[in-house]
């Protein structure tokens, strides 16, 4: 316990030591916003930090342009450090990435500063387009993730957690096809793609009273039409459906279906609607590193609080947590009831108190690394939860 405490006051001081070049990066991603897949200098200002501190950074990791991974150290165990760092249309960092990309930056200066005693090899790899495009799981395609023993990141929030609860979610593109007449002249001419989607949003308000109160389905609609006094002649829309679990996903999402196929019955529209992929699967905490993370985080004086009545939203990190032993805990940036995405939110991820939790987060990742390095049974234990489902 003693060199442990040892190692984890090492890696505190070095992330200390880089903390206003942290802030510093933190703030320039924060006001330089960039969209999911077009991270193209977020991700090189990530990757040239990394690669000045003495990480062998590879740019456009796993055939994704805005992807990086960048190492250290040699052989096993391997551990990743997961950074994100992809905004929001119209809110920027609201979701607050530039804290998750400076987190995990700072988690892997800490690590690397004890590597060399303990063995084994860092990664912090860089993930874009967390924001529904699924870049973890295009990367895991191309073999990301797949050499790892453990993963792990840290989401900003309302409060301090310990893992999350994050919902299976896919992504529906809908569109219905009618026909224009004069709205005055010849409506009964006209075939109104628009009522399609208005009765299907009924439908969808009349099943949530039927579905799990876990489960999610939400959407807007991206064409109503060009003129008042037109039929429409096309509307379109794109909806999310969560799910608490992937099993129940696939039963929602054809009872969405038939929502949007009543509409189409209804009006005489042709209904076309693809699935985009990829699809992202529920968070699977690894308990045993969630246990270590949680011990490492009140050790910085932050009070926790169980994750299991917490809903989350959605995120690629729980396809990676399917792969590995992972986690995703939540640290507080805001006051609590402040959800994340929102321009409120968008404003704390810029705040002292986001500096503060970046720093907090990187070292409570940092140690948890020391933890699975040093006491070989720990991470002996996180890979039987993993693989009993955490029910060891």
């Amino acid at each position: 316990m003693g060199r442990a405490r040892d190692l984890k006051l090492q890696a505190q001081r070095e992330i200390e030591a880089h903390r206003q070049e942290l802030t510093d990066l933190s703030l320039r991603l924060h006001a330089n916003p960039e969209l999911s897949l077009q991270e193209e200098q977020s991700a090189r200002w990530l990757a040239e930090y990394l690669s000045g501190q003495e990480f062998a950074v590879t740019s456009g990791a796993y055939e994704m342009p805005t992807a990086f991974e960048a190492t250290y150290g040699s052989g096993d165990p391997h551990i990743g450090i997961i950074a994100e760092y992809d905004a929001l249309p119209g809110m920027g960092h609201a979701c607050g990435h530039n804290i998750i990309a400076t987190a995990a930056l700072g988690a892997g200066l800490g690590a690397k500063a004890v590597a060399d005693s303990l063995g084994g090899t860092i990664h912090v790899i860089g993930t874009p387009g967390e924001e529904g495009k699924g870049g973890k799981i295009l990367m895991a395609q191309n073999g990301a993730f797949s050499n790892l023993d453990a993963a792990m990141m840290v989401h900003p929030g309302s409060y301090n957690t310990a893992g999350c609860i994050a919902m299976a979610i896919a992504f529906l593109e809908v569109e219905f096809h009618g026909k224009a007449s004069h709205a005055a002249g010849a409506p009964q001419q006209g075939i109104n793609a628009l009522e399609a989607m208005i009765i299907s949003f009924n439908a969808i308000n009349s099943l949530r009273q039927h579905i799990a109160d876990s489960s999610r389905v939400h959407g807007i609609i991206t064409d109503g039409g060009q003129a008042a006094n037109v039929v429409p002649a096309h509307s379109a829309g794109t909806f999310y459906i969560r799910a608490a679990d992937d099993q129940y996903l696939e039963v929602l999402k054809e009872r969405v279906i038939g929502c949007f196929q009543a509409g189409a019955q209804a009006t005489g529209s042709r209904l076309e609607y693809r699935w985009s992929e990829p699809q992202y699967s529920t968070m699977n905490n690894n308990n045993v590193m969630s246990r270590l993370f949680a011990r490492n985080l009140e050790a910085l004086g932050r009070s926790m609080e169980p994750y299991e009545d917490k809903t989350f939203g959605s995120t690629d990190m729980g396809n990676v947590s399917l792969m590995v032993p992972g986690i995703h805990p939540i640290i507080a940036v805001s006051p609590p009831g402040v959800p994340i995405h929102t321009v409120e939110f968008e404003s704390y991820a810029g705040s002292e108190a986001a500096h503060k939790a970046m720093i907090d987060g990187a070292t409570a990742m940092a140690w948890t690394v020391v933890d699975l390095l040093a006491e070989p049974s720990n991470l002996a234990q996180a890979k039987e939860a993993f693989r009993s489902g955490n029910k060891a």
